[in-house]
């Protein structure tokens, strides 16, 4: 069982929503955790449980990178808006730089999470 962290930003959790609920029985195989707004929309759309930490702008961006730091995230899955300025953008950093920096699966798109996915 892996533990995989959920998180989108907000013009890309409709197309996480979606991703998950395509993979509800795979993800239904792993411990998931999300960033409040993301992890609160994919209980709804899923109906899949999910450890909800802070909204990422509150904080869940560095939970999930403590989570990573310390060996309790296996996969951080981060459906990033490249088009969208973040006021955030720094805990984005920081946060895909731990996932770099420990070696931890990382997809920031739909074809790399179903790439993720199908390894798990």
């Amino acid at each position: 069982m892996a533990k995989i962290g959920l998180v989108a930003h907000d013009d890309k959790k409709d197309e996480l929503c979606v991703w998950a609920a395509r993979h509800k029985r795979k993800l239904s195989e792993h411990q998931l955790w999300g960033t409040g707004t993301t992890g609160s929309r994919i209980i709804e759309a899923t109906g899949l449980p999910v450890g909800l930490l802070k909204s990422g702008p509150l904080g869940g961006d560095q939970q999930l990178g403590a989570m990573i730091a310390e060996g309790r995230l296996d996969v951080l899955i981060f459906f990033i808006d490249p088009l969208s300025a973040q006021p955030h953008d720094v805990d984005v950093k920081a946060l895909t730089r731990l996932a770099t920096l420990y070696d931890v699966m990382c997809a920031n798109n739909e074809a790399t999470a179903n790439a993720v996915l199908a390894y798990l």
